[in-house]
């Protein structure tokens, strides 16, 4: 006589139960279509039914552990949640999935080589024609569009004059090399700031200004969109200014609106860019100028503008240069200069990110929304990276090999829009050799 083995276990949950159930697990986007993002999670222990949340918004309710939310736009990024409820309560809720629906169209190759053209001014690496900026370049930045005053919202742009670059072409001449570049498919784009161009929107007044001499040089020389390259003390956050997804700043609040007023004027075709720093972007892992105590007020400042405009940006090329050590997703400082820093400062934008001390999720942005800068030359800016590391973070970016020991939190990239430089200028002067690395390899990309 003896006794067998116990038999494969089962599991069953009384009635009567008297706590909410567990966080649902296991969400995930599941399908996509031009106006709706299906979603998929795990069963919790318990539930009558769940609750999908997109950000504190409840959008449905739903009994089975599947979801298809409507009425979206197309080539349009969100992030969900769900919890799991019962007559006893509410679960907290899940971990957050993203996704976009379909429809995205640029006009832009899938992987773009992008730079900044000194057209309004010339330092050590000389003046170039628009004429002659070679054909590689599928996005050229004009740089720069300045304010008159830091306050006026009043922007200005106009040629370099003779005086500082003999041999500058004339307005009639540049504008028939802007459609030249345009009837071959580049973009020629407004870049409005710099390291000397501050622009603070503290008004509503400076907001209408802004937006009517933009929409004037834009209209004159017929480009296709706006850089944004706002640095230095463009951006701040006012103290308790926490919530991400709806600021109260007057200079975060008026150039949102201007922003999105721009883009409802020229339409969907109207290419929209961000040139932020490291700064005012991925350091608000770490602290978030709301809410940082002493901490500078400028730090993740970005962070609301794009968010506010993460359904019309074209591209981010976040400044992976003159920036100081930044925390990555790992936890991990990592250092300008190598690919390294390329890898993580860009997977913060690819997983999305928690912003220091809101609560908040910064979302994942589009594939096809990031890029990342690095200087052209070594006399272009700090933190040069070799063309030979550039590409190994491309690698790792895009198809997942050569990351040196870094684990991709947001996974591989296969459709990230590419590279940008300061400068066009800088490459010339140093021989082409970041065009001449980068554009072939870019084309090699899936």
């Amino acid at each position: 006589m003896g006794e067998s083995a116990k038999s494969a276990g089962t599991s069953a949950t009384t009635t009567g139960c008297t706590t909410a159930p567990p966080v649902p697990s296991g969400l995930s986007v599941t399908a996509t279509t031009a106006n709706s993002i299906s979603l998929g999670w795990s069963a919790a222990s318990g539930a009558t039914g769940y609750r999908v949340y997109e950000g504190s918004t409840l959008v449905t309710t739903v009994s089975g552990t599947t979801a298809t939310v409507g009425s979206l736009g197309a080539c349009s990024s969100h992030s969900y949640s769900v919890s799991a409820y019962n007559s006893n309560g509410e679960s907290a809720k899940s971990a957050t999935a993203s996704g976009t629906t379909t429809g995205c169209s640029t006009g832009l190759p899938r992987h773009a080589l992008i730079g900044y053209l000194h057209a309004s001014f010339a330092n050590g690496s000389g003046y170039l024609r628009m004429a002659d900026v070679p054909a590689a370049w599928d996005i050229i930045n004009l740089a720069f569009g300045e304010p008159t005053s830091v306050t006026s919202g009043d922007i200005r742009f106009q040629l370099c004059p003779v005086s500082e670059c003999p041999g500058v072409e004339t307005e009639a001449q540049f504008i028939a090399a802007v459609r030249a570049k345009q009837a071959a498919g580049k973009k020629v784009l407004l870049s409005i700031g710099g390291q000397n161009g501050q622009v603070q929107l503290t008004t509503t007044g400076a907001r209408d200004t802004f937006v009517s001499s933009v929409s004037a040089i834009i209209d004159r020389y017929g480009l296709d969109g706006l850089d944004v390259d706002f640095e230095g003390h463009s951006l701040t956050l006012n103290a308790g200014d926490n919530d991400v997804t709806n600021p109260t700043t007057p200079v975060i609040v008026n150039l949102i609106s201007a922003l999105r007023t721009l883009k409802s004027r020229y339409g969907s075709g109207f290419v929209l860019s961000m040139a932020p720093e490291t700064f005012f972007v991925q350091l608000g892992y770490q602290f978030y100028g709301g809410n940082c105590g002493g901490c500078d007020r400028r730090a993740g400042a970005y962070l609301p503008v794009i968010y506010a405009l993460r359904n019309d940006l074209t591209v981010l090329h976040v400044q992976d240069y003159n920036s100081g050590p930044i925390m990555g997703l790992d936890s991990q400082y990592h250092t300008m200069g190598g690919a390294d820093f390329h890898i993580a400062m860009t997977d913060m934008l690819a997983a999305g990110f928690t912003v220091a001390g809101t609560g908040f999720t910064f979302p994942a942005l589009r594939e096809d929304q990031i890029a990342f800068g690095t200087p052209a030359a070594v006399s272009a800016g700090n933190g040069f990276t070799s063309p030979a590391a550039v590409q190994q973070a491309l690698d790792c970016l895009v198809r997942g090999t050569n990351c040196g020991g870094y684990t991709l939190r947001g996974g591989t990239s296969p459709a990230l829009r590419g590279l940008m430089t300061w400068s066009i200028n800088w490459d010339r002067y140093y021989g082409w050799e970041f065009m001449n690395s980068h554009e072939p390899y870019l084309n090699s990309l899936p």
